[in-house]
């Protein structure tokens, strides 16, 4: 049985937004305990940046640097400054004690002592969807992607043909984004309409360089083994399907918040996402913050986690001084 953490703050999740809450948090002289997970949501510890191959708009990195490699180097600076980092996933939590209570994946029931914490930084992020076609787990990263932002100015993509599959905002949007870049850009839509609002549709379906191919399903990414080179399409409605040449496929069919372990304890907008205090990362529950993605729907960047992460770890900080003074004047017998 491992030893259990008793610790004022706990950060879970190990991007961007929990590797900079940890190190604010160290600096701190917070004590930060930080779960990475282990396949959580799918993915390593690191999040969704480990699935990105080449990261060129992370400042600080003028040559580019992969997103394993980022997330190595923000594992070790949080190591450096003292947080405690235990690879494993948590499995449920209860905010309504005091300490907060945290259970590991391998937790026996109520009957397994829990950690705890005094300030819970929720830094789970978003889990990217994937239709999981054939060839996926062949040609992902080597020419499909989730995020167009990311990686849609890697040099694979310039210059080329690309497809976006998706019909809402995102799909539009992040089409749009891409012919910066592409030759051309074709967009997948399953249905004979948008989902998109109509200002986005409209921006994408008279752009020049888009094609949106109505009532289509990508059934398979084909390739030479290293990269992609081409896609098979099917009529949603004759099932005929055909080739399609492109060097690069973006998934943009939304995001799962990865939130299933906290039970329906904190408050969500109607996709899943945290809601936190406008201008902070402060959540209903008093002592528990939300940083990254797994709170923010519209930008998704690795630099803005960060940045959700550094605000997380000052209101935790904030908190626990409040905390402490609470606890002062308790015990001077002025409450």
């Amino acid at each position: 049985m491992h030893s259990k953490v008793v610790s004022a703050s706990i950060i879970i999740g190990s991007g961007p937004a929990g590797h900079t809450a940890a190190i604010y948090a160290a600096r701190a002289n917070l004590s930060p305990v930080m779960f990475e997970g282990m396949m959580a949501g799918g993915v390593a510890p690191g999040g969704q940046l480990t699935t990105t191959t080449e990261v060129e708009n992370f400042p600080g990195f003028p040559q580019g640097i992969t997103g394993s490699e980022l997330t190595d180097k923000l594992r070790e600076q949080s190591e450096r400054f003292g947080t405690e980092i235990i690879t494993e996933t948590v499995s449920r939590v209860d905010l309504s004690a005091r300490p907060i209570r945290v259970w590991r994946e391998d937790a026996d029931g109520d009957s397994d002592a829990p950690d705890t914490c005094d300030a819970l930084i929720v830094a789970t992020g978003a889990t990217a969807k994937r239709l999981n076609i054939a060839g996926e787990d062949q040609y992902w990263q080597r020419g499909m992607s989730a995020c167009a932002v990311c990686d849609g100015a890697a040099p694979i993509f310039r210059n080329k043909p690309l497809v976006v599959i998706g019909g809402g905002d995102s799909a539009c949007e992040e089409a749009t984004f891409l012919t910066k870049y592409a030759s051309h850009v074709y967009i997948a839509v399953r249905r004979d309409v948008f989902r998109a609002s109509d200002i986005m549709a409209k921006r994408a379906a008279n752009h020049p360089k888009i094609t949106v191919l109505w009532s289509t399903h990508v059934i398979e990414a084909k390739g030479d083994g290293s990269a992609l080179t081409h896609v098979v399409l099917q009529d949603a409605k004759t099932k005929e399907t055909r080739n399609l040449d492109v060097s690069g496929l973006f998934y943009a069919i939304g995001h799962t918040p990865n939130t299933a372990f906290l039970g329906g304890q904190l408050d969500t907008d109607e996709t899943g996402y945290l809601l936190v205090k406008p201008g902070s990362t402060i959540t209903k529950v008093r002592g528990v913050f939300a940083a990254g993605d797994v709170h923010d729907k519209h930008y998704r960047q690795a630099i803005t986690a960060a940045g959700s992460g550094c605000m997380a770890a000052l209101d935790a900080e904030k908190y626990l001084e409040e905390l402490e003074a609470e606890e002062q004047e308790k015990a001077a017998g002025k409450l």
